[in-house]
């Protein structure tokens, strides 16, 4: 499946809960699986506290209905537990993948 756009998502762990949200993440992975318009999904860790979410799709339709999914659903309801601060939602365009 080919990719033309693209999300990058960073996320600042509250102080305390990096490990909470390290696991929420690799747990959102069941949920990504379900998306038949999500080519990639990669959760990943910046730093002690940072992290993100890169994720490709064939075209915007598959985008806005991620945007709309359960992932984004859930972290919505753990966001005030979880972030520091409100997560930086980036969209980008694929511009060429191996």
């Amino acid at each position: 499946m080919s990719s033309s756009v693209g999300l990058l998502v960073r996320l600042e762990a509250k102080s305390g809960k990096e490990k909470e949200l390290a696991e929420f993440l690799k747990a959102a992975l069941d949920l990504v699986v379900a998306e038949p318009d999500t080519s990639t999904w990669y959760a990943i860790r910046i730093d002690a506290n940072h992290f993100g979410i890169y994720d490709t799709f064939p075209h915007e339709e598959g985008r806005k209905a991620h945007l709309a999914g359960k992932v984004a659903t859930a972290l919505g309801a753990k966001a005030d537990e979880l972030l520091a601060s409100p997560p930086e939602i980036q969209p980008v365009e694929v511009l060429a993948f191996k």
